[in-house]
């Protein structure tokens, strides 16, 4: 009987036929077919499907609600699908130009708006249920300015965690000739210029906590030709008291 089925099986073998042992089953439960998307073909008999996580992992160097801008360099991530994901830069219109959809709106989204965008014109004609994350790999507008007693003043990229204490750094420190422990953060937000002053020393001590900057502000380290101007400005005391905006 066992000769038989042998004999059977070597026969359909040659005819051309798709056998396929899923791993763990015994030979008793003789063959089965093997149905899903992949080609069975490319598959050796104890070969098992792979495994997916059922996110992609976010790598996006700003806050979630961060507006996507021209000359931005965004990365759009199709899950399971390589040949429609793409690092691409949005060109001066604010548009980017994708794998069968062409061009794209992309300025004034976040990555949220954006991402829903992408998904929702996949799946209207080309994917199923399209699981697209868009992440922000370089920002043009992600800079800091810093200002006055420094050793070398100008304007920087950042992060979504750079601080107060590291833009500083990234100047190359105070310029201790004329620096006093004095600096001061100018932030617009939308059409709302807001400012305040920290304590440098204070935040060194532990005192007060390192504010965390956003992209656009203007840092100013006080020095004597800024110190009448910084005078006018009221300090952060206690530190939570703008923290909504720093």
């Amino acid at each position: 009987m066992k000769m038989r089925q042998m004999l059977a099986g070597f026969v359909a073998l040659a005819a051309g036929a798709t056998i396929i042992v899923p791993a763990g089953s015994s030979s008793a439960a003789g063959p089965q077919n093997y149905s899903s998307s992949y080609q069975s073909a490319s598959l050796p008999p104890t070969t098992s499907v792979p495994q997916f996580s059922s996110q992609m992992p976010s790598t996006s160097i700003v806050r979630p609600d961060y507006v996507i801008g021209p000359d931005d360099v965004i990365a759009v991530d199709i899950f399971q699908i390589p040949d429609l994901s793409r690092t691409v830069q949005v060109d001066a219109e604010g548009n980017v130009l994708l794998p069968l959809l062409g061009t794209v709106p992309a300025a004034g989204r976040s990555i949220s708006q954006l991402s829903q965008q992408i998904g929702t014109a996949y799946g209207a004609r080309y994917v199923r249920d399209p699981k697209v994350t868009v992440s922000v790999k370089d920002s043009a507008s992600q800079k800091v300015t810093v200002n006055g007693a420094v050793i070398q003043p100008g304007i920087y990229p950042m992060t979504n965690s750079t601080t107060l204490m590291q833009a500083i750094a990234m100047a190359k420190g105070p310029d201790m000739k004329f620096a006093s422990d004095r600096v001061a953060i100018f932030r617009t937000v939308g059409q709302r210029r807001t400012e305040a002053t920290f304590d440098i020393a204070d935040i060194r001590d532990g005192k007060v906590q390192d504010p965390q900057l956003h992209a656009g502000d203007i840092v100013v380290v006080d020095t004597s030709g800024v110190r009448r101007f910084l005078q006018d400005i009221s300090p952060i005391a206690p530190f939570a008291a703008l923290g909504a905006i720093f």
